[in-house]
């Protein structure tokens, strides 16, 4: 069965052709490069591990009372999709990653200016936090 690949990052998530890496899109400034010394992940990881947690229901109206960058931890795609749903951002998953993942972390900017991470049930551990 051929999988149906609409968008360049459909391509890079197929299994066959990330092979256990990971790709990054440009939300970070293109005219600094962080490839030059390495340390995006480290950058990325303190990011996430600063941002606030939010547990249980109720996401979008706890993120709307928080004014700092917050995380929700989401356990499988279905939860995932339902979590995304509530803020209205791509549901999409493909060949176990969804889209714009970095480690299985999906960011977005609610309300403007604070940012939203949604983290895979790995994605701690894949970034070094604990």
């Amino acid at each position: 069965m051929t999988k149906k690949i609409t968008y360049w990052d459909d391509w890079l998530r197929l299994k066959e052709n990330h092979k256990g890496r990971q790709f990054i899109r440009p939300e970070v400034c293109r005219t600094y490069n962080f490839g030059e010394h390495d340390q995006y992940a480290t950058h990325f990881a303190d990011m996430v591990k600063n941002a606030r947690p939010i547990h249980g229901t109720d996401a979008v109206l706890k993120v709307s009372n928080i004014d700092d960058d917050v995380r929700i931890l989401y356990k499988d795609q279905e939860d995932f999709e339902r979590i995304a749903h509530q803020f209205g951002i791509f549901e999409e998953w493909k060949d176990g990653v969804p889209r714009t993942a970095y480690k299985g972390v999906v960011v977005f900017r609610y309300q403007t200016h604070k940012r939203v991470f949604l983290v895979g049930p790995e994605s701690l551990q894949q970034l070094g936090i604990e």
